[in-house]
C-alpha cells in the first residue's frame, strides 16, 4: 500500500524559447500528487511533454514556472545532486572509464558504503537485471541493450527519496522486457520506492504504473488507475489513446420518444435505447443535447449477433482472437473476440451493442458526458 505523499508537482510550466520564433510551450499547468511507494507512469506520444516534465523533476531542465516539492522540500530550484533522486535516461550516461560494475556502484560509495556492502547490492542488483555476466566490462563492448540495463540498475541500487526512469526498457527485446517488468515491479513494490517512469507504450504503463498520467500537447488530460482511464475516460483524446485496438467512435444525432432515446449515427442506423437500459445519471448528464459523440470498445462490439448491419472489410485471426474490421456508418468499427468469425471481406455481419456499454462524449469539447457502467 502507498503512504503518505512525498511528491508534489504544482503549477508547473516549461517553456523552450527559441530567438526569433514562437517560444514552445513543452509542459502546461501541471499538478499532481504521488504517494510514498507508488509507481506512476507518464504516458504520451512523442512530444507531449512527459520527459520534459521528467527533466525538470530531475533538475536537468530549469523550472520557467510552479513548485516542485520532494519529501517537504522545495527541490524545483536545487541542483541534480542536492535532490537525493535517482535517474535512468534513455541515453544511459555511463561512465566511460569504469566497468559496468564500477558505474552501478558509484553512487554507493559516494554514500561511503563498506566494500562488502557495496558488492553484495551490486551483485544483487545485476542479476535481477541479468547483466552479471557483464560487470567487469566496460560500457563500450556492450550493446545497448546492455548498456540500457546498467543504467537502470546504477539507478535502482542506490537508497532515494525518488526513482526516474525514461522508457527503461525501450531497447530490450520483448521477453526480456516482459520478464524484467515483473522483477522491477516486485523489486519497487516490496522496498517502498516511489518512482516515475516516462513510456509511450500502453503494455509497459498498465503492466507497471499504479497510475498513469496520460499527457497531450503539454497538458495532463487524466491521471487515474489503469481500470479508471479504461472504463471511465475523462475525454475523448484519452478515450481513443487507450486500448488497443482503440475504441470505436461515431458522432450521433439524440433524439427523443417518451422515455426511449435514439442516438442516429451520422450516415448510419439509429441506435434505440429502451427505458430500462438508461439511468437517470445518464438522462441527466444528457440534458437537452441534440448531438454526441458515442464510443464503444471494439471488446464490447458484439459480432455475429445484433441489429446493425457492417460489412467487413477485414478479419484476422491473432492465435487467441479475432479482430474484425467492418464499414459502419461510413467508418470502419473494430470488433475483438475470442471466437474464431466466419466472416469474408465484402460479407455483411450483423453487429450489437448494449447501452451500458457506451461512453458519451460533448461532440465539441471533447469532455465525457457519462459512461457504459453508469446506465441501467
Amino acid at each position: 500500500m502507498s503512504g503518505p505523499d512525498i511528491l508534489t508537482i504544482a503549477g508547473l510550466n516549461k517553456q523552450f524559447l527559441r530567438k526569433g520564433k514562437t517560444p514552445v510551450q513543452a509542459v502546461k499547468d501541471l499538478s499532481m500528487t504521488i504517494a510514498k511507494g507508488e509507481i506512476v507512469a507518464l504516458l504520451g506520444s512523442s512530444g507531449c511533454g512527459k520527459t520534459s516534465t521528467l527533466r525538470m523533476i530531475a533538475g536537468l531542465e530549469s523550472v520557467t514556472s510552479g513548485s516542485i516539492t520532494l519529501n517537504g522540500r522545495r527541490i524545483e530550484t536545487l541542483a541534480p545532486s542536492m535532490r537525493n533522486v535517482a535517474m535512468a535516461f534513455e541515453g544511459y550516461s555511463l561512465y566511460p572509464p569504469l566497468t559496468v560494475r564500477d558505474n552501478i556502484a558509484f553512487a554507493l560509495k559516494a554514500q561511503k558504503l563498506s566494500s562488502a556492502e557495496t558488492r553484495s547490492r551490486v551483485d544483487a542488483i545485476a542479476k535481477l537485471i541479468e547483466i552479471e555476466s557483464i560487470l567487469n566490462r566496460y560500457p563500450s563492448s556492450i550493446s545497448g541493450g546492455q548498456q540500457q540495463r546498467a543504467s537502470l540498475a546504477r539507478a535502482l541500487v542506490r537508497q532515494a527519496d525518488l526513482y526516474l526512469l525514461d522508457e527503461p526498457m525501450g531497447q530490450l527485446e520483448p521477453q526480456l522486457r516482459a520478464v524484467l517488468r515483473g522483477r522491477i515491479k516486485s523489486l519497487l513494490n516490496d522496498n517502498q520506492m516511489t518512482a516515475i517512469f516516462v513510456t509511450h507504450d500502453q503494455t509497459e504503463a498498465n503492466a507497471l504504473g499504479d497510475r498513469i498520467a496520460v499527457m497531450e500537447g503539454g497538458v495532463l488530460q487524466q491521471f487515474a488507475t489503469p481500470k479508471d482511464l479504461k472504463d471511465k475516460p475523462a475525454n475523448l483524446f484519452v478515450a481513443t489513446f487507450i486500448g488497443e485496438p482503440p475504441m470505436n467512435v461515431f458522432n450521433a444525432a439524440v433524439t427523443r420518444e417518451g422515455e426511449a432515446l435514439r442516438l442516429v449515427l451520422d450516415n448510419g442506423p439509429t441506435l434505440t435505447l429502451p427505458p430500462n437500459t438508461v439511468s437517470p445519471a445518464v438522462r441527466n448528464a444528457l440534458g437537452a443535447r441534440t448531438r454526441v459523440t458515442l464510443g464503444i470498445r471494439p471488446h464490447k462490439l458484439r459480432l455475429g449477433e445484433g441489429p446493425l448491419k457492417a460489412r467487413v472489410a477485414s478479419n484476422q485471426w491473432l492465435g487467441d482472437q479475432s479482430h474484425v474490421a467492418a464499414e459502419l456508418a461510413g467508418k470502419l468499427a473494430v470488433g475483438v473476440t475470442h471466437a474464431r468469425i466466419a466472416a469474408r471481406p465484402g460479407e455483411e455481419i450483423a453487429l450489437g451493442l448494449a447501452a451500458r456499454d457506451l461512453h458519451l462524449f460533448d461532440i465539441d469539447s471533447g469532455a465525457a458526458i457519462a459512461h457504459g457502467p453508469e446506465a441501467a
